[in-house]
């Protein structure tokens, strides 16, 4: 491919001068210089050329070095082997190509389960050298609606048992404007236009896009406090980074390892757990399109898999249903999503002999920067900066804190922050080269992170970000509701659970009804982990004399 001349000098979308995006949507849209982060792009072991694909690292060098035959996914219908991904792989690129006329750097949003075909899809789109943007299928059609909005997003490869949110999400705009020339194409279906019988008229062989190292791969899309979903942009060169770096330097599994969890692939958690981290090496992954604490103990039993990957919350529902005959296979915990409780770390060691590795990442920085592998955990504490970064606590004025004093979290490596188009929340998070997350740590003297609390009112529930604005918003638009207010609240299951309170409309009675009536309407708005699942009727809210909403006294209230 013919690489065309990266003509924005104010907007550093790659190490070189050349991209092999002909869409330059992304280039166009990443931050100005003086708003990126400091990377680390020198350190060994993080050496990749400057044309760079990969999805060609991860997948097609695995079948050069003869490790075709190799099992890669196992899911409840089959199992499928690192050449026959590369196939799939190879001839959903040609679909892409040929017949939905994918240029370089178009996004492509991707819908549906764990499953194999998620995962070929998704490699399918980089090899095109488009940028693949996977969405939960928990999300609902006014979720989906913003991320195309923001990403301009006019294709999406879809699971059939999920077409309707997304069929209905790429007809129109937030603003009910049609969106032009949209299409979505169905896998997992046996329809005469679905992507299964496109790839049929397609070879195995495909010749790969050569994109730039700095070239954007992939966007992730996250909520923040705000309510509103931000993109973040992730490189060619940051995907590789990732899964050379807690994997290799943490984690320690190996090529016989068979990797399991309950993250979707949607999150960047479950991306790297379930597919970058184990073909890296390649191993192989189950993926369980059903992945409750009680299926994912199952699938443990079953397919004796040996690492696991998923929330505290999870770890410490299947200590209710554990026996050790159903995990003796199992090696490796890696939890990450929320901060894990001490009571949860020493229940799971005292029940299986093994110690939880903790940690914290986050969609801005892609995957895990602080953990601590297991010889070296401090039971209680998140761990230490690994491999690729570097960590401090810092003051509300930007100055290092002293040690055993409680601050903002500030991290800086391998990866880093880059927001599509959107340079508030930039400034917000990347201040003097340092990526601020929204946590508040300590850190000892031995180097070790203490999680003390959020610091924005972002609600973390069994590993998954709510914002409680956006939870708000819907309830606001019920007719009963005359105002409200979201928090989050403890518990000792979940970390913490959505709280709402209520005040209703003149014409409306609080009720036990109306009560399960606004969980079932939120529920069918946005996706169900984000409903309120403890609501409370208020005759009024506090404000202060300004008129804004005191939050914090309605954490009060709960503790």
């Amino acid at each position: 491919m013919t690489l065309s001349k990266n003509e924005t000098t104010n907007r550093p979308t790659t190490g070189t001068r050349y991209t092999a995006h002909v869409d330059t949507f992304c280039a166009d849209r990443m931050p100005l210089l003086g708003q990126l982060p400091t990377f680390f792009r020198d350190l060994p072991g993080y050496s990749y050329p400057e044309r760079l694909n990969c999805a060609v690292e991860l997948l097609d060098r695995m079948v050069e070095r003869d490790l075709g035959e190799r099992t890669a996914f196992i899911h409840e219908l089959g199992s499928w082997t690192y050449r026959s991904l590369l196939e799939t792989t190879n001839r959903i690129a040609l679909v892409l190509l040929e017949d939905c006329g994918l240029i370089p750097g178009n996004r492509v949003l991707l819908r549906g389960p764990n499953h194999p075909m998620l995962v070929a899809c998704w490699f399918g789109v980089i090899k095109a050298g488009g940028v693949a943007v996977t969405t939960p299928c928990l999300l609902r059609c006014r979720e989906l609606v913003s991320v195309a909005d923001k990403g301009e997003i006019s294709l999406a490869l879809c699971d059939a048992r999920y077409a309707g949110d997304c069929e209905d999400a790429l007809a129109k705009r937030a603003d009910g404007s049609a969106r032009r020339n949209a299409r979505v194409v169905l896998f997992n279906s046996e329809a005469p236009d679905s992507l299964e019988a496109l790839m049929a008229t397609k070879p195995a062989v495909f010749k790969n896009c050569e994109t730039s190292w700095e070239d954007i791969a992939m966007l992730a899309f996250t909520s923040g406090s705000t309510g509103q979903p931000k993109g973040t942009m992730h490189t060619h060169r940051d995907v590789l980074a990732a899964a050379d770096c807690f994997p290799r330097y943490v984690l320690r599994a190996n090529a016989d390892d068979l990797f399991i969890g309950s993250p979707p692939l949607g999150f960047t958690y479950g991306l790297g757990g379930l597919v970058l981290f184990p073909m890296r090496i390649g191993a192989a992954t189950v993926l369980l399109e059903q992945a409750s604490p009680g299926h994912l103990l199952e699938g443990l039993r079953r397919h004796r898999a040996t690492v696991c990957f998923t929330a505290p919350t999870a770890y410490r529902a299947m200590l209710k249903q554990l026996s050790r005959d159903r995990v003796t296979s199992l090696r490796k915990c890696v939890s990450a999503g929320e901060t894990l409780p001490l009571s949860t770390f020493e229940a799971w060691q005292e029940a299986t002999g093994l110690k939880i590795i903790d940690g914290i990442g986050s969609t801005e920085m892609l995957q895990i920067f602080i953990s601590a592998p297991e010889e070296e955990i401090t039971p209680g504490a998140t761990g230490r900066a690994i491999h690729g970064y570097e960590a401090k606590i810092v003051r509300d004025d930007g100055t290092d804190a002293a040690t055993g004093e409680v601050g903002r979290l500030a991290v800086r490596g391998v990866t880093g922050c880059k927001y599509l188009d959107s340079p508030r929340e930039q400034a917000k998070y990347v201040r003097n080269g340092w990526n601020l997350t929204g946590d508040s740590f300590r850190m000892d003297q031995d180097g070790y992170f203490w999680f003390q609390a959020r610091t924005d009112d972002l609600i973390v529930s069994s590993g998954y970000n709510i914002a409680g604005i956006e939870v708000e918003n819907v309830l606001l638009e019920h007719p009963s509701v005359q105002e409200c207010a979201v928090v989050g609240v403890p518990d000792p299951d979940r970390g913490q659970v959505v709280k709402a309170f209520v005040v209703t409309s003149a014409e409306y009675a609080p009720c036990e009804q109306l009560k399960k009536d606004l969980q079932d309407f939120v529920k069918s708005q946005i996706a169900p982990f984000k409903y309120p699942r403890s609501l409370e009727f208020v005759a009024a809210l506090p404000r202060t004399a300004t008129g804004k909403l005191q939050r914090y006294e309605l954490r009060k209230q709960t503790q």
